[in-house]
């Protein structure tokens, strides 16, 4: 069929979600139609829209730190500072093999190069396992404007789960990432802990901050009209952390916490960029912030991203530590599921930081 037809063709919103939402097509289906203008439904509210024009007039920028420096004090006091004064920051020489992230990436293209029948195995209705998930913006029945973005979930059980569940394309590329990753994601969580007050991480601790994973592969394809709409719409992660892999296309923003501006997150070759989620805010009874970061829509490339989620269990209650609260401080967070936590966050379209409120006193 031909492009022009389907310019015609997308004119009725029901259409859109037929094709995009329930055929499997997702917006990179809908962007190799040769599609001149952006579908309706992913026209953005005007704020969010005006903040794409505003988006790069600032030269704040967050940190970069590099973790091989010999004086291990110091970048312990670089991560937690910029825990604590942006929520998000940079690392580089982290001891992950550049040619895991090589590898995790090109996997991500792959998958997403597939052709939509084999794509479509995975989506909610017929994934053979709740913890893979092939999907399009977020919440596509809870928003009033998509995103522009397709995504493949893969949440973490086992091994032997993962090898049964995982698509083939992305599965060894995948855990390998999450696999060598744990090192630095532990050291990450180190720092942070000491700095609390919390003296090691020890098996409850573990389980605490680091008890369950997900992998997502993020696909952002080439948009009509990137000014309109997002990529990612303004939210913080409800993660302990997220480890994020960006290729080199860019369109990640982050907003200070001190200007209120938004800053891009330039993408540095062989880095990752951590940041600091809802889970991790709670714990640390607020001194480590999750800040609120979007994602453009870019008009020129296929842009992809590869984050690690790493969580507390499902079933942990998650509030400010004792280790916190021993030294005076008033807590400023109930305990809560951490499961409820995350049901509450996904029941929802993006709402910037309005997920924490749920868990505040």
């Amino acid at each position: 069929m031909a492009p022009t037809l389907y310019t015609a063709r997308f004119a009725d919103p029901a259409e859109v979600t037929e094709f995009v939402v329930n055929k499997g097509n997702g917006v990179k289906g809908l962007s190799e139609t040769g599609i001149k203008a952006l579908p309706d439904q992913y026209i953005q509210p005007f704020e969010e829209r005006l903040i794409n024009k505003f988006v790069n007039e600032t030269d704040e920028a967050i940190p970069v730190i590099d973790m091989s420096n010999p004086d291990e004090s110091k970048v312990a006091e670089a991560i937690c500072d910029a825990a604590e004064k942006w929520g998000f920051f940079q690392v580089i020489n982290h001891g992950v093999p550049l040619e895991v992230l090589d590898n995790v990436k090109a996997a991500t293209h792959m998958f997403f190069n597939l052709p939509v029948e084999e794509k479509s195995r995975y989506t909610k209705e017929n994934s053979l396992s709740t913890n893979v998930r092939f999907g399009t913006s977020f919440s596509p029945r809870a928003e009033k404007a998509l995103e522009w973005k397709d995504y493949l979930s893969l949440f973490f059980v086992s091994e032997a789960e993962a090898e049964q569940f995982w698509p083939d394309v992305c599965k060894n590329e995948a855990l390998e990432y999450m696999n060598k990753s744990k090192t630095m994601v532990r050291k990450l969580l180190e720092y942070l802990g000491k700095n609390l007050n919390v003296k090691e991480l020890d098996k409850t601790k573990e389980s605490l901050f680091m008890g369950s994973v997900r992998v997502n592969l993020n696909y952002y394809p080439i948009c009509p009209n990137p000014d309109l709409t997002v990529g990612v719409g303004r939210h913080s992660d409800v993660s302990s952390l997220t480890i994020l892999l960006q290729d080199q296309i860019g369109g990640l923003h982050v907003r200070s916490l001190s200007s209120g501006n938004w800053v891009h997150v330039p993408p540095v070759p062989g880095s990752f960029v951590i940041n600091i989620g809802d889970a991790m805010q709670i714990l640390s009874n607020g001194r480590y912030k999750s800040v609120e970061h979007r994602v453009l829509a870019n008009g020129s490339n296929n842009r992809i991203s590869v984050p690690i989620f790493v969580n507390p269990k499902p079933e942990s209650v998650i509030g400010p530590l004792p280790e916190v609260i021993a030294n005076g401080d008033k807590p400023i967070y109930r305990d809560v599921v951490y499961s409820d936590y995350v049901r509450y966050f996904f029941k929802k379209a993006h709402d910037g930081k309005k997920t924490v409120d749920f868990a505040k006193i």
